[in-house]
C-alpha cells in the first residue's frame, strides 16, 4: 500500500521549509519536518503532502524520493532525472547542508499543506540532531526493520488515529494503487 510521490509538492514542501528556516537547513532536520508534516496531513485530511515512501533508517524516518532528490543535487545519486530543474531551486553548502535558491510555489502547496508544514516547523526548528532522532523514534519507527517501507498505517497509529480510520485510509491507498495501474 503505497502513496503516489508528489514530486512538486514535495520539492515545494522542501523550499518552504527552507525559507521559513532562514534559507538554509540540515538534510536531517527537513526530512524529519516532511515526516511530521506528512504524518499529520495524513491524519487530519486522509492524504500526505508529498506522497513519499518514508523507510525506517538509523536516525529515524526518511523519505525516499526527497532523499534522493536532495543526494541528486549533492552529485551523489542516480536520481538524475530532474537534476537541472533542481540546481536553479537547491544547491548544497556542505555535504549536510541544504540551501535554497528560490522562493516556494505557493501554487503547489494547499492551505492544509502549509498548515501542517508550519506546525512540522515549529516542532522542529530548534531541536537538535538527538532531539530530532529521538522525536521519530515513535511506534511506527520502532515496529519497523530498519532501512525498510514505514506503514501508513503505523504512521496514522503512531499520530493517534483510531483503528477503524487507519483501515478506511489504508483501503483509499490501495483503491488509488489500483486505479493508477
Amino acid at each position: 500500500m503505497k502513496q503516489m510521490f508528489q514530486y512538486e509538492a514535495a520539492l515545494n514542501a522542501l523550499l518552504f521549509a527552507l525559507s521559513k528556516l532562514g534559507g538554509k537547513s540540515d538534510m536531517h532536520k527537513l526530512c524529519k519536518i516532511l515526516y511530521f508534516a506528512d504524518q499529520r496531513h495524513l491524519s487530519l485530511y486522509g492524504r500526505s503532502i508529498t506522497g513519499d515512501t518514508y523507510i525506517a533508517m538509523q536516525y529515524g524516518p526518511v523519505p525516499s524520493n526527497v532523499d534522493d532528490i536532495l543526494k541528486a543535487v549533492r552529485g551523489d545519486s542516480f536520481f538524475s532525472g530532474y537534476v537541472d530543474e533542481l540546481k536553479d531551486k537547491l544547491a548544497f553548502e556542505n555535504r549536510y547542508i541544504v540551501k535554497e535558491l528560490a522562493e516556494p510555489d505557493m501554487d503547489e502547496l494547499s492551505e492544509s499543506d502549509v498548515e501542517c508544514l508550519t506546525y512540522a516547523i515549529d516542532l522542529c526548528h530548534d531541536k537538535s540532531f538527538g532531539q530530532l532522532t529521538d522525536l521519530s523514534h515513535g511506534m511506527a519507527w520502532t515496529n519497523t526493520a530498519r532501512d525498510r517501507a514505514i506503514s501508513v498505517k503505523d504512521i496514522l497509529r503512531e499520530a493517534g488515529d483510531e483503528e477503524e480510520y487507519v483501515e478506511y485510509i489504508a483501503d483509499q491507498l490501495r483503491l488509488q494503487s489500483a486505479l493508477l495501474q
